[in-house]
Protein backbone atom coordinates (compact mmCIF):
# COMPACT_ATOMS: atom_id res chain seq x y z
CA UNK A 1 0.00 0.00 0.00
CA UNK A 2 2.77 2.44 0.89
CA UNK A 3 4.43 1.65 -2.41
CA UNK A 4 1.22 2.55 -4.26
CA UNK A 5 0.96 5.83 -2.36
CA UNK A 6 4.57 6.65 -3.24
CA UNK A 7 3.96 5.88 -6.92
CA UNK A 8 0.79 7.99 -6.93
CA UNK A 9 2.63 10.86 -5.23
CA UNK A 10 5.47 10.68 -7.76
CA UNK A 11 2.99 10.67 -10.66
CA UNK A 12 1.20 13.65 -9.14
CA UNK A 13 4.46 15.55 -8.75
CA UNK A 14 5.42 14.82 -12.34
CA UNK A 15 2.03 16.04 -13.55
CA UNK A 16 2.41 19.46 -11.93
CA UNK A 17 4.75 20.98 -14.48
CA UNK A 18 4.99 24.76 -14.15
CA UNK A 19 4.59 25.23 -17.90
CA UNK A 20 0.99 24.07 -17.60
CA UNK A 21 0.18 26.00 -14.44
CA UNK A 22 -2.48 28.19 -16.05
CA UNK A 23 -5.00 27.63 -18.80
CA UNK A 24 -5.67 30.65 -20.99
CA UNK A 25 -9.16 31.92 -20.05
CA UNK A 26 -9.70 33.21 -23.61
CA UNK A 27 -9.18 29.70 -25.00
CA UNK A 28 -10.60 27.55 -22.22
CA UNK A 29 -12.96 29.84 -20.30
CA UNK A 30 -12.60 31.32 -16.86
CA UNK A 31 -14.20 28.35 -15.06
CA UNK A 32 -11.75 25.90 -16.67
CA UNK A 33 -8.84 28.21 -15.86
CA UNK A 34 -10.00 28.40 -12.23
CA UNK A 35 -10.62 24.66 -12.01
CA UNK A 36 -7.19 23.83 -13.38
CA UNK A 37 -5.36 26.37 -11.24
CA UNK A 38 -5.06 24.32 -8.02
CA UNK A 39 -4.57 21.10 -9.98
CA UNK A 40 -1.25 22.25 -11.43
CA UNK A 41 0.36 23.47 -8.22
CA UNK A 42 1.81 20.72 -6.07
CA UNK A 43 1.54 22.88 -2.94
CA UNK A 44 -2.19 23.37 -3.52
CA UNK A 45 -2.81 19.70 -4.28
CA UNK A 46 -0.91 18.51 -1.24
CA UNK A 47 -2.62 20.82 1.22
CA UNK A 48 -6.13 20.33 -0.16
CA UNK A 49 -5.86 16.54 -0.12
CA UNK A 50 -4.26 16.76 3.33
CA UNK A 51 -7.19 18.83 4.63
CA UNK A 52 -9.55 16.03 3.61
CA UNK A 53 -7.25 13.38 5.05
CA UNK A 54 -6.96 15.25 8.35
CA UNK A 55 -10.74 15.80 8.51
CA UNK A 56 -11.38 12.10 7.85
CA UNK A 57 -9.14 11.22 10.78
CA UNK A 58 -11.44 13.13 13.13
CA UNK A 59 -14.75 11.78 11.91
CA UNK A 60 -18.13 12.58 10.47
CA UNK A 61 -18.72 16.17 11.55
CA UNK A 62 -15.19 17.21 10.64
CA UNK A 63 -15.45 15.65 7.16
CA UNK A 64 -17.94 18.36 6.24
CA UNK A 65 -17.09 21.32 8.47
CA UNK A 66 -13.30 21.33 8.03
CA UNK A 67 -13.33 21.35 4.20
CA UNK A 68 -16.19 23.87 4.30
CA UNK A 69 -14.10 26.15 6.54
CA UNK A 70 -11.22 25.88 4.09
CA UNK A 71 -13.40 26.70 1.06
CA UNK A 72 -15.16 29.59 2.80
CA UNK A 73 -11.95 31.18 4.05
CA UNK A 74 -10.31 30.62 0.66
CA UNK A 75 -13.15 32.59 -0.97
CA UNK A 76 -12.56 35.42 1.50
CA UNK A 77 -8.85 35.46 0.66
CA UNK A 78 -9.66 35.48 -3.05
CA UNK A 79 -12.05 38.42 -2.61
CA UNK A 80 -9.42 40.32 -0.64
CA UNK A 81 -6.90 39.83 -3.43
CA UNK A 82 -9.18 40.98 -6.23
CA UNK A 83 -10.18 44.00 -4.14
CA UNK A 84 -6.49 44.90 -3.94
CA UNK A 85 -6.09 44.23 -0.22
CA UNK A 86 -2.49 43.24 0.44
CA UNK A 87 -1.62 40.17 2.46
CA UNK A 88 2.00 39.65 3.49
CA UNK A 89 3.88 36.37 3.21
CA UNK A 90 1.34 34.64 0.94
CA UNK A 91 3.71 32.12 -0.63
CA UNK A 92 5.62 31.25 2.57
CA UNK A 93 2.34 30.67 4.43
CA UNK A 94 0.97 28.56 1.57
CA UNK A 95 4.09 26.38 1.76
CA UNK A 96 3.98 26.25 5.55
CA UNK A 97 0.38 25.04 5.37
CA UNK A 98 1.57 21.89 3.61
CA UNK A 99 4.12 21.25 6.34
CA UNK A 100 1.80 22.12 9.23
CA UNK A 101 -1.16 20.01 8.12
CA UNK A 102 1.13 17.14 7.16
CA UNK A 103 2.70 17.23 10.63
CA UNK A 104 -0.69 17.39 12.33
CA UNK A 105 -1.71 14.23 10.48
CA UNK A 106 1.61 12.53 11.19
CA UNK A 107 1.59 13.37 14.89
CA UNK A 108 -2.13 12.60 15.32
CA UNK A 109 -2.41 15.30 17.97
CA UNK A 110 -5.84 15.64 19.55
CA UNK A 111 -7.74 18.47 17.87
CA UNK A 112 -11.34 19.53 18.18
CA UNK A 113 -13.33 19.97 15.01
CA UNK A 114 -13.49 23.71 15.68
CA UNK A 115 -9.74 23.93 16.25
CA UNK A 116 -9.05 21.99 13.07
CA UNK A 117 -11.48 24.17 11.09
CA UNK A 118 -9.89 27.35 12.45
CA UNK A 119 -6.40 26.08 11.58
CA UNK A 120 -7.25 25.24 7.99
CA UNK A 121 -9.27 28.46 7.59
CA UNK A 122 -6.22 30.52 8.53
CA UNK A 123 -4.16 28.89 5.80
CA UNK A 124 -7.03 28.94 3.31
CA UNK A 125 -7.14 32.75 3.36
CA UNK A 126 -3.59 32.72 1.99
CA UNK A 127 -4.41 30.07 -0.62
CA UNK A 128 -7.38 32.15 -1.78
CA UNK A 129 -5.28 35.30 -1.91
CA UNK A 130 -2.73 33.44 -4.06
CA UNK A 131 -5.51 32.42 -6.46
CA UNK A 132 -6.80 36.00 -6.60
CA UNK A 133 -3.33 37.35 -7.23
CA UNK A 134 -3.08 35.13 -10.30
CA UNK A 135 -6.52 35.88 -11.75
CA UNK A 136 -5.16 37.51 -14.89
CA UNK A 137 -7.79 38.04 -17.58
CA UNK A 138 -10.22 35.45 -16.21
CA UNK A 139 -13.66 36.47 -15.01
CA UNK A 140 -13.51 36.57 -11.21
CA UNK A 141 -16.78 34.78 -10.43
CA UNK A 142 -16.38 31.91 -12.89
CA UNK A 143 -12.68 31.56 -12.03
CA UNK A 144 -13.58 31.38 -8.32
CA UNK A 145 -16.29 28.80 -8.97
CA UNK A 146 -13.73 26.75 -10.87
CA UNK A 147 -11.07 26.70 -8.18
CA UNK A 148 -13.71 26.14 -5.48
CA UNK A 149 -14.97 23.08 -7.38
CA UNK A 150 -11.43 21.75 -7.80
CA UNK A 151 -10.68 22.39 -4.13
CA UNK A 152 -13.81 20.53 -3.06
CA UNK A 153 -12.83 17.62 -5.32
CA UNK A 154 -9.34 17.51 -3.80
CA UNK A 155 -10.82 17.61 -0.29
CA UNK A 156 -13.11 14.73 -1.26
CA UNK A 157 -10.10 12.79 -2.56
CA UNK A 158 -8.35 13.34 0.77
CA UNK A 159 -11.43 12.19 2.69
CA UNK A 160 -11.67 9.10 0.48
CA UNK A 161 -7.98 8.42 1.05
CA UNK A 162 -8.43 8.83 4.80
CA UNK A 163 -11.44 6.54 4.89
CA UNK A 164 -9.63 4.02 2.70
CA UNK A 165 -6.58 4.01 4.94
CA UNK A 166 -8.86 3.80 7.96
CA UNK A 167 -10.44 0.63 6.61
CA UNK A 168 -7.11 -1.10 7.11
CA UNK A 169 -7.44 -0.27 10.80
CA UNK A 170 -3.87 0.91 10.89
CA UNK A 171 -3.41 4.56 11.84
CA UNK A 172 0.25 4.24 10.86
CA UNK A 173 -0.68 4.46 7.17
CA UNK A 174 -2.50 7.74 7.68
CA UNK A 175 0.35 9.08 9.79
CA UNK A 176 2.83 8.02 7.10
CA UNK A 177 0.80 9.90 4.48
CA UNK A 178 0.92 12.97 6.73
CA UNK A 179 4.66 12.65 7.15
CA UNK A 180 5.10 12.31 3.39
CA UNK A 181 3.00 15.46 2.92
CA UNK A 182 5.09 17.41 5.42
CA UNK A 183 8.32 16.18 3.80
CA UNK A 184 7.04 17.25 0.38
CA UNK A 185 6.22 20.67 1.86
CA UNK A 186 9.77 21.00 3.20
CA UNK A 187 11.16 20.01 -0.21
CA UNK A 188 8.96 22.61 -1.93
CA UNK A 189 10.03 25.27 0.56
CA UNK A 190 13.70 24.49 0.00
CA UNK A 191 13.21 24.58 -3.76
CA UNK A 192 11.47 27.97 -3.65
Amino acid sequence: MIRRIAIAAAALAAATAPAFAHLNPAEHGSFAAGFSHPLFGLDHILVMVAVGLWAASLGKTAMFSVPAAFVGAMAIGFAAAILGMPLPFVEPVVLSSVIFIGLMIALALPFSTAGMAASVAFFAVFHGHAHGGELGSAGAVSFALGFIAATAALHAAGIALGLGLGRFGNAALTRTAGLATAAAGVALALAA
